[in-house]
């Protein structure tokens, strides 16, 4: 039951994949908002790599510029201004005006001030002349600017003024209730006529309320043939990507300017509403249909950067510079683009487009039903793109090597996106391109750290196995560099450690066999570590013996001063099991190391069939006699004065003998290591009176060796080789040496 549980949470490449699958579609479900914010920006991304598309050219701006400001005053212009712009379009033809301006405060005229001033001092004079009362109410009615215009929107029969809504509550606190049933009587014509709804309790919730019209001022109002809000909602990032056709104010809902121009410039269609259990479903003007998201907003297909759409000045066109055909059957959009009341927004073509274009961009795109598609049937396909290409990505990686494999990945993301952008460019359809290719990458991902997981833990196993044959950094090395596995070696200078147990022999006789396997295990294991701990490679076990190298396979410049440290260390660690054994019962173990440096032949040896990582040489062979002189000298660690020349300014030694070990002719120095540096004082006078003796005995002063030896040993009562050599001094004064006498002693032992 364990196993198959086990079994059942092992993770393969195909969990991986359908766990990222599973992942990737609920995130979606969700629209988890970074990863809608990073769809969005591919979005602007697409339009605007795609550039710039022709417009149907039904639609012209007049633009309220800083030329019209130049010649024409400082804005507010006097409504006698504007009057004559809609009397100037209207005479060019012009087959609807729309304006992206609200007029919602009485025209600021001094005349009119003036003359009410006038008739109110005549009537307190007590006048009561008919003649002068009239005329005074004539020239009153004559200098009313705002009546000005709304003659002029009379005439013109072709005006659609905007408005805007108030959608939040804190705005329209200064209202009170009668002033916001006035703004809303001001705005019936911009109902929606028809409401379709195939279910009996359609769902609003999804549309922007507001809490209050703003309204152009009602003489204006009555006077225009239509009306429309001009309200752009932005997305979380500040870019203007929809645009909402659909806004409920209380129980009615409003269309908005570019609807309502529409609606005028095709001779009045009705225009519906269909909602649905989830939102707005789409609105319809006659017979086109408009496609919407749930919250009755239109996605906008920008045709290209600001100006794409003739832009023309307010002054041009009142001088009569702009010949009066080219407005002849257009809509005509009226906005700011002056420095002060530009109208700016974000786009996907930058920071800086006018509000009024974007009016006129949603224009265009509903009278060429030239719609950016993004429906539930595009929902679908991004579900399908999230589970397809997942899958491609999560069966067929595990089977390709890595390069092959990210080959595959990348060429796979290529398609990918050319068929998304593609798809967007030919047929206007927006299809997701953050999940999908997120998936394919987070699969991909998830694949490869799988594989490096599991072929680093078939390493592990191999290196693992091969440990018990090789070192660890031998085994690193060769991974590294398989053009190691040759046959052959270099000549390098290393240092060699050579340790052995004393009496090993004798005390196993004393040990039953699982005793002293068990004895002999805890103690190899305890100085390895060592050996390891200062990164030395275990060359070879030889029975109860240990051979060590340092400085090979891995250079290290300090080699012999990590063999010493090893040595110390390993001597430290026996005192402690040591005591240990005490405890358990089981007899106390001793041993020998011999330490050598200089340069040896390292390398692979043995035959083609069969070889060993090792080193070889004079050097190595002196190191393994240095550690079997520790029993001559009753010393546990001795190396050569190759080594001391190294480590001399590191490591606390004395000098032990000059000796000729056997095999070689050439005499050596061999010193005891005590200690580090450090701990030189401890041994100081030790060393002092060592060394006086030492060098008494090489003068062959026997007397005085033997005193200075004495000395030596009343600070080291257990001190071996100062015992040794009182007894050798006794030996030569009976049998002195041949003359000339080189105090050189001559190994018999290995």
């Amino acid at each position: 039951m364990k196993e198959k549980i086990k079994k059942y949470f092992r993770v393969n490449p195909l969990k991986i994949t359908l766990f990222v699958i599973v992942l990737a579609l609920v995130l979606f479900f969700f629209d988890f908002p970074f990863l809608r914010f990073m769809e969005l920006k591919t979005l602007d991304l697409r339009i605007a790599s795609r550039g710039a598309l022709p417009t149907g050219g039904e639609t012209v701006i007049a633009v309220i510029d800083e030329k019209s400001l130049t010649e024409l005053g400082r804005w507010p212009w006097p409504r006698t201004t504007v009057a004559r712009l809609i009397d100037k379009l209207k005479a060019s033809g012009a087959k609807a005006v729309g304006f992206d301006i609200v007029f919602s405060e009485p025209d600021d005229n001094s005349s009119i001030k003036t003359i009410s001033e006038l008739s109110a001092e005549i009537k307190k004079s007590g006048i009561r002349d008919a003649n002068v009362l009239s005329l005074l109410s004539k020239k009153k009615a004559e200098a009313d600017n705002d009546v000005a215009l709304a003659k002029a929107i009379s005439r013109a029969k072709n005006v659609t003024l905007g408005y805007f809504f108030h959608l939040s509550s804190r705005d329209v606190m200064h209202l009170s209730e009668k002033e916001i049933q006035e703004n809303a009587d001001s705005i019936k014509n911009s109902r929606y006529q028809i409401i379709n709804s195939a279910e009996k309790s359609p769902d609003d919730f999804a549309l922007a309320k507001a809490y209050a019209p703003e309204a152009n001022l009602k003489i204006l109002s009555d006077a225009a043939v239509n009306s429309g809000y001009f309200n752009m909602i932005p997305d979380s990032d500040g870019s203007m990507r929809w645009s909402p056709l659909v806004i409920k104010f209380r129980n009615n809902y409003y269309s908005s300017l570019p609807l309502s121009i529409l609606q005028q410039y095709l001779d009045w269609p009705p225009f519906s509403l269909s909602l649905a259990g989830y939102g707005a479903e789409s609105v319809k003007i006659g017979d086109i249909h408009i496609p919407t998201d749930e919250a009755g907003r239109l996605l906008v297909n920008y045709m290209g950067p600001a100006k794409t759409f003739p832009h023309y000045s307010v002054s041009d066109i009142m001088k009569g510079r702009i010949p009066a055909e080219t407005f002849r059957n257009k809509i005509v959009l009226v906005g700011a683009t002056a420095i002060g009341i530009y109208d700016l927004r974000v786009t996907p073509f930058g920071a800086t487009y006018p509000g009024v274009e974007i009016h006129a961009t949603v224009i265009d795109n509903i009278l060429h039903s030239n719609f950016l598609l993004h429906s539930s049937f595009t929902r679908f396909i991004d579900l399908c793109a999230i589970i397809i290409f997942g899958l491609l990505m999560g069966l067929i990686i595990p089977r390709l090597r890595a390069v092959t494999g990210i080959i595959f990945a990348i060429i796979l993301l290529i398609v990918f996106v050319a068929f998304n952008m593609f798809i967007f460019s030919g047929y206007n359809v927006w299809l997701n391109l953050i999940y999908p290719a997120l998936t394919m990458l987070v699969i991909y991902l998830g694949i490869t750290v799988y594989r490096y997981i599991t072929e680093e833990r078939e390493k592990k196993k191999i290196r693992g196995a091969f440990q018990y044959y090789l070192t660890a950094s031998v085994i690193n090395e060769m991974l590294k560099d398989p053009s190691k596995l040759k046959l052959g070696g270099d000549k390098k200078d290393l240092s060699v450690l050579f340790s052995d147990i004393r009496g090993f022999t004798t005390i196993s006789e004393k040990l039953s066999p699982e005793e002293l396997v068990h004895l002999l295990n805890e103690y190899l294991t305890a100085m390895t570590d060592i050996v390891f701990k200062y990164d030395g490679t275990l060359d070879k076990y030889m029975g109860d013996a240990i051979m060590a190298v340092f400085g090979a396979p891995l250079d290290q410049p300090d080699h012999a001063k990590r063999a010493c440290l090893t040595a110390l260390d390993m001597m430290a660690e026996l005192h402690r099991l040591q005591k240990k054994w005490q405890e358990e019962g089981k007899p106390p173990l001793n041993i020998g190391i011999g330490i050598n440096s200089g340069d040896m032949v390292v390398g692979n040896m043995g035959s083609q069939m069969r070889f060993d990582y090792t080193v070889m040489g004079d050097m190595v062979n002196l190191g393994s006699r240095l550690e079997g002189i520790n029993k001559e000298y009753g010393s546990n660690i001795i190396f050569s004065e190759f080594t001391y020349n190294v480590v001399k300014d590191a490591m606390c030694c004395r000098e032990l003998d000059w000796v000729r070990v056997k095999g070689k002719k050439l005499p050596v120095k061999i010193y005891e290591l005590l200690g580090e540096k450090k701990d030189e004082g401890r041994w100081k006078e030790f060393i002092s009176k060592f060394e006086e003796g030492l060098a008494l005995y090489r003068a062959a002063k026997w007397d005085e060796a033997i005193a200075a030896f004495r000395e030596a040993m009343k600070i080291k009562p257990e001190d071996a080789a100062s015992q040794l050599y009182i007894e050798r001094c006794k030996n030569l004064q009976e049998n002195p040496p041949p003359e000339p006498w080189d105090g050189v002693f001559t190994m018999t032992r290995k």
